[in-house]
């Protein structure tokens, strides 16, 4: 879920080969969380032959987005890139979707973070496991129906100080509300950097990166 500009570097230092990915999913369409996706695709072409399909999950105009940020940073990129079209699948979902893709069962619903496009919160359940995922997301109530039941819920932790701002969730609220997560376990996410600063003041999970989780 998410690939954001680091993520190809990410999956190297933890000796994960990028051509094993089936599915990718994107919650939305800000750089921090689409914007890795050239680096993906250059790999693609260079390192890392596909020699599979890749399903690609996110939101309307994902995959213009995608191609436009791509020929954009790397323009002379052209070897073998029709053979790597044919194996590439952008599905496009909305607020709302539930549905089958591959062997998952994937439901979005949408997050008050973005007023021209929509954010999504996500949920992926296969074989027997559900993870949750706020995605970029203001306070809402429709998120504790959404991730009820979930083994894992990754939310999305910005702000401390600033809980005037309503396209973020800030620490204190969650800490509030964290009983009301019927979830198995909740990592906070997308750190920002009142939280780092206030750290000692967390007793809440923080995700970190490399971080390895069971499911």
């Amino acid at each position: 879920m998410e690939v954001g500009p680091t993520s190809l570097c990410a999956m190297k230092r933890m000796n994960f080969k990028p051509a094993e990915i089936d599915m990718v999913l994107i919650s939305h369409l800000h750089g921090d969380h689409f914007g890795g996706m050239p680096f993906l695709i250059l790999e693609y072409l260079y390192e890392s032959p596909r020699r599979k399909p890749l399903t690609i999950v996110g939101p309307r105009r994902l995959e213009e987005r995608t191609w436009r940020l791509f020929r954009t940073m790397f323009p002379g990129a052209k070897p073998d890139l029709k053979r790597l079209i044919s194996l590439l699948r952008f599905v496009v979902i909305e607020p709302g979707y539930d549905g089958k893709i591959g062997p998952a069962r994937i439901r979005a619903i949408r997050t008050p973070h973005m007023k021209r496009d929509f954010s999504l919160a996500l949920r992926v359940e296969l074989e027997g496991k559900s993870i949750a995922f706020s995605g970029d997301s203001g306070w809402t109530e429709d998120l504790l129906p959404f991730v009820a039941g979930a083994d894992l819920f990754l939310c999305e932790c910005t702000y401390f100080e600033s809980t005037q701002l309503s396209f973020h969730m800030n620490y204190p609220q969650l800490d509030a509300n964290r009983a009301r997560f019927d979830v198995g376990r909740m990592l906070l996410t997308h750190v920002g950097r009142e939280v780092l600063d206030r750290d000692r003041e967390v007793t809440l999970e923080l995700a970190h990166d490399g971080m390895h989780v069971k499911v």
